[in-house]
């Protein structure tokens, strides 16, 4: 069983993760430069809720392949509707 403090650990990295964003989308970068480092910290974010709060980590690896496919496909979708932006 994973510990607490590993959880609220994985919690504080979430949440410094998500302030950097905000940050980063007020700081006045370029937009693909922004756009990067968000989708980046976005990917991260969505490993570590997937593989530690829904337990991917100690599922089967066929399961774990699975969610990363999934994760592909909504960061294509999203650069691909980043372009309808511009």
């Amino acid at each position: 069983m994973v510990s607490t403090k590993l959880y609220t650990a994985i919690y504080a990295v979430l949440f410094v993760s998500a302030t950097v964003q905000v940050l980063v989308e007020f700081a006045g970068l370029s937009y693909w430069l922004a756009f990067g480092v968000i989708m980046v910290l976005s990917a991260a974010k969505a490993v570590l809720v997937a593989a530690y709060f829904q337990h991917l980590r100690f599922e089967p690896r066929s399961l774990t392949y699975l969610v990363g496919i999934g994760l592909v496909a909504a960061l294509a979708l999203t650069l691909a509707a980043s372009y309808s932006l511009l």
